[in-house]
């Protein structure tokens, strides 16, 4: 087991499972994952991000949130210092990231940075969620600082901007959102990921159930029912017809996160999963072994999860590619009933 350094020596304020050496493939989403393998595998990635990191706005953003906002500490926000500390403690981070409340009534909250990750929470995030809620919150960061999404977070911060002030350039503009658009379909599978983790953390998923439903609906407890906001999701994936499958879609891309509902069901599968058993029970992977992953076992895993989400997904677009992958026949009567939601070609007259 890992000695926690004196940097990092306080135990959770509960009686907490704590995974010592847990490598973040434990909790990564497949998609996720396979990503990130693939990118530390690449040969001169370092070099080329510390390159690229004169570019960034990292100083700039650091010195910001030290000028202008609040760094937790033992004297200042202690209860979220104490969540930071627990948080690194039971997934095993050494080194505790800064961490920043920033004045802001839109709740939200960021694991940003290339060679130190720093975590940065809001006022309106703080003021709506409780102790349990804001512990998965925090976990959830520390689980992104685990995988090193801060890297790719900050890339994406950088391009986004830069797609704006290049806007007027067409081909330019083009280039440059094809990047982000892919780095947002990446980042939204590491959304999930870092939700597993917070879960890890605060090892109570009626807390980040609730958590979910605040960021939906608001500090509206009384008013909401997490059964009810796991049937929303439910009901988003599978209604409508090949027309709202193609809107999900379009309303989806410009996002960095998936949708809530979204988040709390697949939150709910992974807590209910063989996977999720064994890390809690010690059976996990360790960080020491990271350097002998494979990309192709990797790639191969991501791609099973595809091909069972487009088996079991009740969306009609991914019933219609599983129909065509599987030979059906009359794919022209199965595209235009899934357009227009109608029942199968041989019911009509």
């Amino acid at each position: 087991m890992t000695v926690p350094n004196e940097s990092n020596d306080q135990v959770p304020s509960r009686n907490r499972t704590r995974f010592p050496g847990i490598s973040s493939r434990a909790y990564e989403h497949p998609a996720d994952r396979s990503a990130l393998v693939a990118l530390r595998k690449l040969s001169g990635f370092d070099t080329v991000f510390k390159a690229l990191s004169g570019l960034l706005p990292e100083r700039s953003l650091r010195l910001l949130f030290l000028s202008d906002s609040v760094r937790v500490s033992e004297q200042q926000f202690p209860h979220l210092n104490t969540m930071l500390r627990d948080a690194c403690y039971i997934l095993d981070l050494e080194k505790v990231p800064p961490m920043y409340v920033n004045q802001d009534p839109q709740p939200n909250a960021m694991c940003i940075g290339l060679d130190e990750p720093i975590i940065v929470v809001t006022t309106g995030l703080v003021e709506l969620l409780d102790e349990e809620e804001m512990r998965a919150v925090v976990g959830h960061e520390v689980g992104h600082a685990l995988s090193g999404h801060a890297v790719y977070r900050t890339i994406l911060l950088f391009l986004t901007n830069l797609a704006l002030r290049v806007a007027w350039i067409p081909l330019g503009n083009m280039a440059v959102m094809a990047i982000v658009t892919a780095l947002r379909e990446w980042f939204r599978k590491s959304e999930l990921s870092a939700d597993r983790a917070g879960l890890l953390v605060g090892q109570d998923l009626q807390a980040s159930m609730r958590g979910l439903m605040k960021l939906a609906g608001g500090n509206h407890l009384h008013e909401m029912n997490v059964d009810e906001f796991l049937k929303q999701a439910e009901e988003y994936e599978s209604g409508g017809d090949l027309r709202d499958s193609v809107l999900k879609i379009l309303n989806v891309l410009p996002r960095s996160h998936p949708f809530t509902t979204v988040r709390a069901a697949e939150l709910k599968k992974w807590a209910g999963s063989r996977d999720h058993q064994r890390i809690m029970d010690g059976h996990y992977p360790r960080r020491e072994d990271d350097k002998d992953t494979s990309v192709y076992e990797s790639f191969k895993e991501s791609a099973n999860h595809y091909a069972d989400h487009v088996k079991s997904s009740k969306d009609p677009l991914m019933g219609l590619i599983n129909d065509i992958a599987a030979g059906a026949g009359d794919i022209g009567g199965k595209l235009r009933d899934k357009f227009t939601g109608s029942g199968s070609g041989s019911e009509r007259s």
